[in-house]
């Protein structure tokens, strides 16, 4: 029998999926309304609202499938109960770049990341390339943009 694979997130990634999965929940009623008005206009074969509610209602039940899914496999981490020199998942890590510019990016799951604002996901190139790294130690990472490279000044786990 194949394993699942746990999908690791932060308890703020928990809760939007919660959040999601109770809205798309909710918007199910008012599609099945919207299907059964167009249904009442008659014929189907040329109602554009009955194929679009239909189609909408796709969208919902395979949201809410892919949603479950991955709650199901959820495996949440709390970052302040981590502890240790390396990076891990959760960490918050403070890099140098070329220019001893300091970047920092959290190290999150997939459905978290979010590079501008500081989070990137753990299957990510840097991410994957910042797993398991202790301070100081030297990180290349390969980019669409080219190679860079950074240096691990802080872990810190908060």
């Amino acid at each position: 029998m194949a394993t699942v694979e746990k999908m690791p997130m932060l308890q703020e990634g928990h809760d939007r999926l919660n959040a999601d999965l109770k809205r798309l929940k909710a918007e199910r009623p008012t599609i099945v309304d919207a299907i059964e008005e167009a249904r009442a206009h008659g014929d189907l074969s040329e109602n554009a609202e009955y194929h679009a509610a239909k189609e909408r209602q796709g969208q919902i039940e395979a949201s809410i499938s892919d949603i479950e899914d991955k709650l199901a496999r959820a495996q949440v981490i709390d970052p302040t109960e981590l502890s240790g020199d390396k990076v891990v998942f959760g960490a918050t890590v403070t890099l140098l770049d070329e220019d001893d510019k300091p970047i920092k990016y959290q190290i999150v799951g997939q459905t978290e990341a979010d590079a501008k604002g500081g989070r990137i996901s753990y299957n990510s190139p840097l991410g994957r390339a910042l797993i398991g790294r202790k301070l100081e130690d030297e990180v290349e990472v390969t980019v669409p943009s080219g190679d860079r490279y950074y240096v691990v000044s802080k872990i810190e786990f908060i």
